[in-house]
């Protein structure tokens, strides 16, 4: 017994190891940067480089498609049953919409070939059901867009095929886990279990048909309808707020006077001016970050003229100027101003529909909101996810509902952001355990911190919306 005892320890510790290994960067690509460290949302002391790495950052960000990433999306106690699942997405991969003033654009193929790289074994079914689709599931202006990416050389902000595979992928993970796994929706499920919503740009429509595709292939046209938001912040008919907007204005600023201070930022932009042969005003203006996020998410080599080349010094400080300033915005909590009133709107529907889940209503059991990284930063932010990474292409963010069986009347929500479990992280679950036993956080706390906390984040009397964003002497 004693030696299947000490059998039974060494197997634990070589469990425990390969599972520490599992977090630890294995295979490194070719420009250095592991693929499975890619997938880290908290920075984790143990495995991260201990200053931050512009380039690796950078490479987080690209999210290229690898093997299939380990997910904690569906993990409950087994009493619990799930109920609803709201998916809130960034947009995949897509082409700059800057140019580097003066250079050329960079080379991508904006078709959907099987040939090329990353690719998905969905592709060419995806490609021949959204030649099916007909303008009678999308709310206009929806309807006139092109349900996927098909030029030969990307228009500005278009989808590329890394963005439609990260969707596929996305789309996959969650069709294995909610749909065959949890049996979330019924074989013959019906239009109004689905609530789809996206903004008006192609590369949202069409990120959230690829991830509908790998969650219901092959889906029923009949059976759905994309409804268009025109606001990036998904507030629907609650976007006139003025206090948000004064919190902006002075982000901005803040942001502005940052800039200001870097003299490293501003030798690196005249080099690049000079280059490309433009004021340096016009070269920042056209954001060149963005255009240089292309080329290295795509390994396509930084624009040259006959001045030299643009390099990886030059991303390198604009990155690390970026990271700063998101560090800096942290610490002066008026984003945190703006995504309170930001994101409430969006927050509240979401509430809304998980209430009317809680009374047993089997409508909007899932939804999907395709939206943009300034769609979702506030809302991490509102949650209290102050230390989660800005939005890569593809990022992912779900609130799941989920009862407990055995006390059917109560309700607990998990919050997952790219796959990591951080509902303890928020701000309104954060202590949960020190003040409860139950495993789960209970879904009053959301409704309580959406109705309540979030006005009193705020500072001021205001205990609703309206108030807070008309508060007088702000």
């Amino acid at each position: 017994s004693n030696l299947k005892h000490l059998f039974m320890c060494l197997l634990a510790i070589s469990i425990y190891f390969s599972a520490i290994v599992h977090l630890i960067p294995v295979s490194t690509a070719k420009n250095g940067v592991s693929s499975k460290s890619r997938k880290r949302i908290m920075p984790d002391p143990v495995t991260e480089p201990p200053v931050t790495d512009p380039v690796y950052e950078a490479l987080l960000y690209c999210n290229i498609p690898s093997v299939a990433e380990r997910s904690m999306e569906g993990h409950a106690p087994h009493h619990f049953k799930l109920v609803s699942v709201h998916v809130f997405i960034r947009h995949g991969d897509r082409y700059p919409l800057y140019v580097i003033p003066k250079t050329k654009r960079p080379e991508i193929d904006c078709t959907l070939v099987a040939n090329r790289k990353p690719y998905h074994p969905k592709l060419e079914a995806f490609v021949s059901h959204m030649s099916k689709g007909s303008g009678a599931s999308f709310e206009s202006p929806l309807n006139s867009l092109p349900l996927y990416p098909n030029h030969p050389l990307c228009e500005m902000g278009e989808l590329t095929q890394t963005g439609v595979v990260q969707h596929l992928q996305n789309g996959q993970l969650l069709r294995d886990i909610y749909l065959k796994k949890h049996k979330l929706l019924p074989n013959d499920w019906s239009a109004d279990q689905l609530y789809l919503e996206t903004t008006g740009k192609s590369r949202t429509l069409q990120s959230g048909l690829a991830l509908l595709y790998g969650f219901l292939p092959d889906f029923d046209w009949k059976k759905i309808y994309f409804r268009h938001q025109p606001s990036a912040l998904f507030c629907s008919g609650s976007c006139y707020c003025p206090v948000r907007n004064q919190y902006l204005e002075k982000e901005q600023r803040r942001q502005y006077l940052l800039r200001l201070k870097n003299s490293q930022l501003e030798k690196t932009y005249g080099e690049m001016a000079k280059i490309v042969d433009v004021p340096t005003k016009q070269l920042r203006a056209a954001n060149p970050i963005d255009s240089m996020l292309c080329h290295l998410c795509h390994n396509v080599s930084f624009p040259c003229t006959r001045n030299g080349c643009v390099d990886m010094e030059h991303f390198k400080v604009i990155k690390t100027h970026q990271i700063e300033d998101e560090r800096e915005r942290r610490e002066k909590k008026l984003y945190l101003g703006y995504s309170l009133l930001g994101a409430h709107p969006i927050l509240n529907q979401t509430i809304s529909r998980m209430q009317r889940a809680t009374e047993g209503r089997k409508e909007e059991l899932f939804a999907l909101y395709s939206a943009h990284d300034v769609t979702l930063s506030p809302v991490l932010s509102a949650l209290g996810l102050s230390e989660a990474r800005f939005p890569r292409f593809a990022a992912r963010l779900i609130f799941e509902l989920w009862q407990d069986r055995e006390k059917p009347n109560e309700h607990s929500v998990r919050i997952l952001y790219n796959g990591v479990d951080v509902t303890f992280h928020t701000s309104f679950c954060q202590d949960h355990h020190k003040r409860s036993p139950k495993p789960m956080c209970p879904f009053e706390n959301l409704v309580r911190f959406v109705k309540r906390d979030m006005f009193v984040a705020l500072g001021g009397s205001s205990t609703n919306y309206y108030d807070a964003c008309h508060r007088e002497g702000f």
